[in-house]
Order: C-alpha cells, then structure tokens, then sequence
C-alpha cells in the first residue's frame, strides 16, 4: 500500500468514527431534550398544532351532528363537554337513527389562541373564536394528557364579546396557566367545582359568589319550584373533578383569572298518584327504568368563572354555564 493511500484510508476511517461518534452523542442528547421536556416552561402547542386540533374538532363534530353517532364525539372531546355532548348525540340517534344529513356545519373564524408556558403533563389551551352560530364567541379548552395523546376539548363556554376580562400574557404572547392549588385567587380553581356544587345545595359559601343568574336566582327558582301541587323535587349538586375534568384557569390582567370547571346535578321529581307524567323525547331516550312515579335526571354542567385575587371584596362571578342532561331514571 502506497503510503498517501494509507493515509487516506486513516482518514476516512476516521470521518466514519467522527461521525458514528456524532451519531451516538445525538441519540443520548435527543432522549435529555425529551426528559428534560417534561420539566421545562415550555408553550403547551405551536399555534400549528392548536389550529390543527380545532380543524379535527369542527370535522368530528359535524360528523356527528350529520350521522348522530356518539363515537365521533369522543374522538375529539372529553371531560364535561364530552360527556354533555355524548349524551346529546346518543338521545338524538334513538329518535333519529339516519342522523341529520342536511345539518349546517360548523364554522370557526376569527381565532385567537390562548397558549400558556406548561411543565409536565398535562397541557392545555384555549381557542376564542367566533362561529357561525350566532354573534356570541367560543371559547374551547383543548387538553392532552401525554405527548402521545390527541388533543381533545374539554369545556366550552360562550360569552358576548367584549364581556370578559381580558387574559394576561407575557411578552411572546403566551397566556399564564394559574396552578389549581396554591395560587393567591380568592377560591383556588380546584376547589371551585367544590364551593360552587356546595354553594347551590345549601347556600354555603354565599358571600364568595356574585348574585346572578346562575347563582342566587338559580337557588331562588329551586325552591319555588320544589313544592308544587304535583310534585316534590329534591336536588343534589356535586362537584367533579380528576383527570379530564379538573379545571383550568387562566390569569387575567386585572390579577384574576378565568377558570373553568364542572359540576353534576341531579333532581329527582315525585309526583302524586294519578298524574300524568310527560316526558320530551330526548329525556325518554336517555331513560333507564319505567317512570310512574318519579324522574331523576342527572345533568352535567360547565362553566367559565372569574375569579378576583384574594384578600379584597371582589366575588366569584360565573360568566358561563352550558348544561346538558346526560341520564334519566325512572321509578
């Protein structure tokens, strides 16, 4: 072998070992970016990924709005949406077994993505977004549990625009995710399920809830409502919570935050013999058992809630709250 040949040789053996060297010092480096990952503040979706995940969301959802099958709803959604939205398709399916072929989609536009910096899992995010529903925005809480898990929507909630305060976010433009515990919130977001579940059974809690709609009115209308001449209602309001429905809360600029969460209620109706009961068609889809003397229905609920920082005078003021009934029992 001629010597300059030689040294050739050495040479490209030793760009091959440089570069297996490169090759083996990559894999290791690659696996700490993905450990490290799961510590790291980073943004919990590329505004990519988010609009990519409501695209899925509006296509499953008019899926299901056209055939009424309940599978295309939990493909993309869980948590209390899920399970309102399930349970609405499923009534609709027993009453019309060919779907809704000429139902009108579903249209989002004017999105705006509300990302925060996360560690660990899981993540979330918001899109606020107009529909072609009607004048009222979406907002729609997408989560995933692990990095090989498909986004799915959580919650939903609708406000009139202009009538929420306004999210905080730092100088990329990310949201602030608050912490379920610990944070300086007059009712940390996961207790809220809790204190508003508690607040709506026997008024505990009172002064941390604004009046409204959905709070003193709705316990003033329960208990006209629970005596009548034909019948006696009784209430039970519970909180949820854990996995897909914990709650999520954002920080606002004004020091609170947007937090949204779920609850289950159920009223159970006795009625006097020889009344009539009439039930609407969706009830009597979801039902279970034979009703002749008394109906519970078990209804999930979600909300968007502010929620002032603590220490002030400042109330928990509930700015949304959709409710679906997702059973019935009769006896």
């Amino acid at each position: 072998m001629r010597p300059a040949e030689g040294v050739r040789r050495a040479m490209i053996r030793r760009r091959l070992c440089l570069g297996a060297a490169a090759v083996a010092l990559s894999l290791p480096l690659a696996g700490c970016v993905t450990v490290h990952g799961e510590r790291a503040l980073i943004a919990s979706a590329r505004p990519a990924e988010a609009a990519k995940a409501l695209a899925d969301f509006a296509a499953a959802n008019n899926a299901a709005t056209r055939t009424y099958d309940p599978a295309r709803v939990t493909a993309t959604e869980a948590g209390p949406l899920g399970a309102i939205d399930e349970a609405g398709v499923r009534a609709r399916h027993v009453n019309n077994p060919s779907g809704n072929p000429s139902a009108t989609p579903l249209v989002f536009s004017g999105t705006k993505y509300l990302i925060p910096r996360q560690r660990g899992w899981p993540k979330f995010f918001v899109a606020d977004t107009a529909t072609n529903r009607g004048t009222a925005r979406w907002l729609l809480v997408f989560r995933r549990s692990g990095p090989e898990q498909a986004w799915k929507a959580d919650f939903l909630a609708v406000y009139a625009p202009g009538s929420l305060p306004a999210p905080a976010t730092d100088k990329d433009g990310h949201a602030e995710a608050v912490p379920l515990a610990g944070s300086d919130l007059l009712v940390q977001p996961g207790q809220l399920s809790a204190a508003y579940a508690g607040y709506l059974q026997d008024g505990a809690g009172a002064q941390s809830f604004a009046p409204g709609a959905v709070t003193s009115q709705l316990r003033a209308s329960r208990a006209k409502e629970s005596h009548t001449p034909s019948s006696v209602t009784q209430y039970q309001d519970q909180p949820v919570q854990g996995g897909e429905f914990d709650p999520v809360a954002l920080r606002t600029k004004n020091g609170g935050a947007l937090v949204f969460f779920g609850t289950r209620h159920q009223s159970r109706a006795t009625y006097r013999p020889g009344y009539r009961l009439t039930l609407d068609p969706s009830t009597r889809a979801l039902m279970s058992g034979t009703p002749r003397t008394s109906v519970t229905l078990s209804r999930m609920a979600q909300h968007v809630a502010f929620v002032p920082g603590g220490g002030g005078t400042g109330q928990v003021v509930i700015l949304s709250r959709l409710v679906g009934l997702v059973s019935a029992k009769g006896a």
